[in-house]
């Protein structure tokens, strides 16, 4: 089973992330080029430190070259964002990334973007899933990897400089050398370390790093840079006294980050920040994006500054597309993941790290401070997040009763403005505080998530969902 969600195709290693299912999948992305006329111009392909994840990528180019299709083999790991930024820079029609991002250790997956760098959309998935589905086992053919490349029908490259330069041509890298800023980086046993570290030094930042070595097993931990996979980070920002502390996820297209006291920084405060940053002292003009779970705090300050805050659907193709329709000048969501206008057409957690250090280089206060003035602008909310694994005759049941019956809990105390279906079922209240419950695009999760006026108000709602769902 080969199916797309939100963030790409990702499996359990062994289970559907299998050597026969990666060439099918790089068979019916060969047929797909072939039939798009596109097949002569070749697609760019690259890997993160997943088990199995360099591997797969070279099983996908004996395919491809199989077909005539020439792979720019990207051949040490690195960030996503890096493929997606030479995919849009060199106007390839395609590109490849093996990764399963911030997923456990046994998922592994594969991303795929189109013209532009972005994420597939889902017309562009489901034309996938076609091809998928009409490739046959005896139809896939194959050329040895190291014949390959000694025919240049794979070319291996590492435009890591060319990506960096980019960046820090976007940063005012003067006003962080002038700073002295002391961070800790905690790249998850990813793949962020070359690039951050290679802009922290040329910033001249008294830096350290932690969980930098390769661990196809990420410590034990999610690859995920979130509150409860942090505590060696902030602790480590307290006890060297550092300025921030940034930590990415397993491909480095999310970011986490620890205050100067050694707070963990929701996503939702950081896109705050950002704004905020963008607005008040960059001077730039233009609405935000966020999707429909995370804060409506960037509604309240977009609407401070007289701008217009978009809602979309959950995916970050959403995110992009909603940016490019509207000139907006950020988008983001809830789960770490943010882009600015100018850069990618997707998420980039190396460029949003170094965006931040230049936003506590610039203002000159600590991030503590800077929260609170942009709380200041758009008031207290309090997000509770939960997620639930379920059986999936309890999945056919959920779906029933919140799709079909549109059934909602007992909201006895609270006004309930609108219902939205569009993406999950979100409950939208009188005083601006929201509830919504949605299936995850990558894993067998029910994620709930809530903001209100109190975290009481937060966690009680979060509670009467899930007694009602039954989880």
């Amino acid at each position: 089973m080969i199916k797309f969600g939100t963030g790409g195709w990702r499996a359990i290693i062994g289970d559907d992330f299998t050597r026969e299912n990666i060439c099918i999948l790089a068979k019916a992305m060969a047929d797909k080029m072939k039939a798009e006329q596109v097949a002569d111009q070749g697609l760019v392909i690259g890997y993160d430190r997943r088990f199995l994840s360099k591997e797969a990528v070279m099983w996908s180019c004996e395919v491809l070259t199989a077909e005539g299709i020439v792979c720019h083999f990207v051949n040490r790991s690195v960030p996503t964002p890096l493929i997606m930024y030479y995919v849009m820079k060199h106007g390839y029609p395609y590109g490849m990334m093996v990764t399963a991002s911030h997923n456990p250790a046994l998922y592994n997956g594969i991303k795929v973007f189109t013209a532009g760098g972005r994420d597939a959309d889902e017309v562009q998935t489901a034309d996938i899933e076609r091809f998928i589905g009409q490739v046959k086992p005896e139809d896939i053919r194959k050329i040895e990897y190291g014949e390959a490349v000694s025919r240049g029908l794979v070319r291996e490259f590492y435009p890591m400089n060319e990506y960096l330069d980019d960046i820090m041509e976007k940063i005012d890298m003067e006003a962080i050398k002038q700073a002295h800023l002391r961070i800790a980086l905690d790249p998850m046993y990813g793949v962020s370390e070359t690039a951050l570290s290679t802009i922290l030094i040329s910033g001249r930042c008294d830096f350290n790093v932690i969980h930098q070595e390769h661990d196809t097993l990420f410590g034990g931990r999610m690859p995920a840079p979130a509150r409860d996979t942090l505590g060696l980070l902030q602790n480590f920002v307290v006890d060297k006294y550092c300025d921030l502390g940034i930590a990415t996820d397993g491909d480095a297209d999310r970011l986490g980050v620890i205050d100067d006291k050694g707070e963990f920084l929701h996503p939702n405060d950081i896109l705050v920040l950002l704004y905020y940053y963008l607005k008040e002292y960059k001077k730039w003009n233009g609405p935000v994006v966020r999707n429909l779970s995370t804060t409506h705090r960037l509604d309240a300050i977009a609407k401070r500054y007289g701008e217009i805050c978009y809602e979309v659907p959950v995916g970050f193709k959403y995110i992009s597309a909603k940016m490019s329709e509207t000139g907006a000048i950020l988008g983001g969501e809830s789960s770490g993941g943010l882009t600015v206008a100018g850069h990618i057409n997707g998420k980039d957690g190396v460029y949003a790290a170094s965006l931040l250090v230049e936003m506590v280089a610039v203002t000159g206060k600590k991030l503590s401070e800077l929260i609170k003035i942009a709380n200041g602008l758009c008031g207290e909310r309090y997000m509770e997040e939960r997620s639930f694994r379920f059986a999936e005759k309890d999945r056919e049941r959920m779906l029933r009763l919140l799709f079909e019956e549109k059934g909602l809990p007992d909201m006895a105390g609270f006004q309930v403005d609108h219902v939205s279906y569009e993406d999950g079922c979100k409950v939208y209240f009188a005083d601006d505080g929201w509830v919504s419950a949605r299936f995850s695009g990558t894993e067998p999760l029910l994620r709930i998530f809530c903001e209100m006026r109190t975290q009481e108000e937060a966690v009680g709602m979060c509670n009467r969902w899930k007694a009602y769902l039954g989880l």
